[in-house]
């Protein structure tokens, strides 16, 4: 049954208001509820049999506030396009092993028209049937395509029912997202964690201006198609700890800074998951828009708190593996010492970490004992003040043009005096193509 007060706890948090009760965002992917209902791995993923009446039985134990299942990898589609950017191991994970899409010699070709270069380029070499001859190429597309469309549309729908049976907080439709910083794109897809080591010292500059490239695609990728205060776009963020400060400075931060904006600018707030320590990195992150979202994996949350807890919304912390190898008094015990450096003035979602991967991450009793607590102990005496000043969302949604390529939009015939009718016709499905492709990588 849907109540509006959990919907109305997120809403306020996001609006910059105390809530009556502090938030839950713990999300439990589609791996844990898998396996929680004894499914077979690797099988489930490809059907999604059983997972509905896995999650349900799972959602009917524990007071979770925000929808399971997460935004998992579709191994359908990548199969068909031979995928080597993630690939289902025997043991069913789907598993990002590092790939490199581009040669330390390709940076000056990508810096000039990074789309193209990705689909003429990096594609062949990470999508073996892309590389293939163009009557092949285009079969595994059309078939990825439709597998890709096939999944999301029934994991969607297992979503949909949860959601209107439990009470998950729910965003507008069409209005999350999600999105890699460009240092981080770099590294993940185009070069490698050991490429980008290295070309930090051959050819520094080549960086810093791929990064700046790469800038308008990546906001296109990252907005989704109804930008809203009350959606998201997730940023999980690799790269910044393993740099020197001046490294981050001079690399990561200037467009990462930029892309954040570009979207806030557009409506769309980000969720940024701040990956190891960024203790020194807080005062950068100060200076991103206001009511900008983070959750961060480890750090001294009085630290966090006093640096960032009045401009910004705040989550993470609670160490995931405690629930794991502490009692549960010990679990409840730590939910209350964050809760009481977190929760005070509002800007604040409980939440762990990371979310558990697989059942073996958690003791599930503890689990659900340090959510009921937050439930049953985490209220606000002054409810409806302010947390930070209000502040004016821009209505503008393209802060940033579309990235260059030749390949968007190709041209059709119009009879005369239909061109009213087509048009919004035609153009929905080249929408729909382009954000497949931009899905991609």
């Amino acid at each position: 049954m849907k109540t509006d007060a959990i919907q109305k706890n997120f809403t306020d948090v996001y609006d910059g208001v105390i809530p009556k009760r502090v938030p839950i965002g713990a999300v439990l992917p589609l791996e844990f509820c898998i396996q929680y209902g004894g499914l077979d791995l690797g099988k489930t993923q490809w059907t999604l049999d059983g997972v509905y009446e896995a999650t349900d039985r799972l959602c009917g134990e524990l007071p979770l506030e925000s929808a399971p299942l997460g935004t998992p990898r579709y191994p359908a589609y990548l199969t068909l396009l031979g995928a080597k950017t993630y690939v289902m191991g025997d043991s069913g994970f789907m598993q990002h092993p590092e790939v490199m899409g581009m040669e330390p010699e390709d940076y000056d070709d990508f810096i000039k028209n990074p789309r193209d270069f990705i689909i003429e380029t990096v594609f062949p070499k990470l999508f073996t049937n892309w590389g293939k001859d163009s009557v092949s190429r285009a079969l595994s597309f059309a078939e990825a395509l439709l597998a890709h469309n096939d999944y999301q549309n029934k994991h969607a729908a297992i979503v949909k029912k949860l959601r209107e049976k439990y009470t998950f907080y729910t965003p507008p439709i069409g209005s999350l997202g999600g999105v890699t910083a460009p240092f981080d794109y770099l590294a993940d897809f185009l070069r490698g964690f050991t490429g980008i080591t290295k070309d930090i010292k051959r050819c520094p500059e080549k960086i810093a201006e791929a990064c700046d490239a790469v800038l308008p695609f990546l906001f296109e990728k990252g907005l989704p198609a109804n930008p809203h205060k009350y959606g998201q776009t997730f940023m999980p963020l690799h790269m910044a700890t393993y740099l020197r400060n001046k490294e981050f400075d001079k690399f990561y931060w200037p467009s990462f800074h930029r892309l954040v904006e570009a979207l806030h600018d557009a409506g769309q707030p980000c969720y940024i998951f701040c990956e190891a320590d960024w203790t020194r990195y807080l005062d950068y992150l100060w200076e991103l828009p206001e009511g900008t979202r983070f959750c961060f994996e480890y750090g001294d949350p009085q630290t966090v708190k006093d640096k960032l807890g009045k401009k910004h919304i705040l989550s993470g912390l609670y160490p995931v593996t405690y629930l794991k190898t502490a009692t549960k008094q010990e679990c409840v015990d730590k939910a209350k010492e964050l809760i009481d450096i977190m929760a005070p003035g509002g800007n604040y979602i409980f939440n762990f970490d990371k979310n558990p991967f697989v059942m073996s991450d958690v003791n599930l009793d503890n689990y659900k004992a340090v959510l009921e607590y937050v439930v049953q102990n985490s209220n606000y005496a002054n409810a409806g003040e302010r947390s930070r000043p209000a502040e004016a969302h821009s209505e503008t949604r393209r802060v940033l043009a579309l990235a260059e390529t030749k390949y968007r939009n190709i041209g059709y015939s119009v009879p005369e005096g239909l061109e009213n009718v087509m048009a919004p016709i035609l153009t929905k499905y080249q929408d729909n193509i382009w954000a497949f492709m931009t899905k991609l990588l």
